[in-house]
């Protein structure tokens, strides 16, 4: 699972730009640790990629 900070290094994106994906449904599927972290699986970042993927 990846941490926010790595999600953003490798998608070459502020916190910022992914707390506002987030925020309007556009992020990564997230898990939410009891301890408030967040984290995302790199099955669910690898499938996020896919749907954006320009196909024209």
């Amino acid at each position: 699972m990846l941490t926010v900070p790595e999600l953003c290094e490798e998608l070459q994106v502020s916190r910022s730009t992914f707390y506002n994906w987030r925020q309007k449904g556009r992020a990564p599927r997230c898990i939410k640790l009891p301890n408030g972290d967040l984290r995302v699986r790199r099955s669910d970042l690898n499938h996020w990629l896919d749907d954006r993927e320009d196909r024209g």
